[in-house]
């Protein structure tokens, strides 16, 4: 490929041709709309090209499984690195849709196609205890919670877990009450992880006036004033202990 050239998908098929005709395929390009065919007895593979990874590319790519299972992607080998956090996500995609991977690269005047990902049928249960331990993370998280007090999509906005609407509960306690104890808070309903929350202060929302015994610092009731919803909930809650 000629330098200071543009790069187009038509400088994806040389490599590619030359990749599966070594592997003993017949090649054969724009055949009924796909771009690349290689043929080897009964066994038939479509490969797809484009400059980027698209969604386009990865749905022009799943309609192709349906005439065989042996479809692949072919985009040029990107400059950034391929084992990032980015790139390990889109594996995992095109593996969750069967599809291969191939990757082409310009090394002067030899390029060359390599395949990063076969098509083979994606296995779920692959990494299943780890998953499982995610999945419990989330219903844990979920139970921590009284209600949604999140927008899903939100990437600016505080987001509401279950150890800070802890937190607020304590502080709503502890102002409305006056000095408590980690076991009188404990009695009134804020969880086991009281003690925990309060010697970590982590918001520095609380005060240890002597020991065992704290009250909301100044800190505390202001920025507890910025959850209105969530702290009425809690007071309303006060009212029936």
């Amino acid at each position: 490929m000629k330098e200071n050239r543009k790069l187009q998908e038509v400088d994806l098929y040389r490599p590619i041709q030359r990749y599966f005709s070594l592997e003993g395929y017949e090649v054969y390009g724009e055949v009924r709309d796909c771009d690349i065919v290689a043929v080897k007895e009964d066994e038939l593979v479509i490969i797809e090209l484009k400059l980027t990874l698209s969604v386009d590319l990865l749905i022009q790519a799943a309609k192709r499984q349906r005439l065989t299972d042996k479809v692949y992607i072919a985009i040029p080998k990107p400059n950034n690195r391929m084992n990032s956090k980015q790139w390990s996500d889109k594996f995992h995609l095109i593996k969750r849709l069967e599809l291969g991977l191939i990757v082409v690269s310009f090394p002067g005047n030899d390029p060359r196609a390599d395949i990063l990902i076969h098509p083979a049928p994606f296995n779920r249960k692959t990494g299943a205890s780890r998953q499982k331990k995610k999945r419990e993370a989330i219903l844990k998280e979920i139970s921590g919670r009284s209600a949604d007090f999140n927008v899903g999509g939100s990437n600016r906005r505080k987001i509401m877990t279950a150890y800070k609407e802890n937190c607020i509960q304590i502080a709503c306690f502890l102002e409305n009450r006056g000095p408590l104890s980690p076991k009188a808070l404990i009695q009134m309903g804020t969880g086991d992880k009281t003690p925990s929350i309060l010697t970590k202060n982590y918001y520095g929302w609380f005060e240890r006036i002597k020991r065992g015994t704290y009250i909301i610092s100044d800190k505390g009731k202001l920025e507890v004033k910025e959850y209105t919803e969530l702290s009425n909930y809690y007071l309303q809650k006060l009212t029936s202990i």
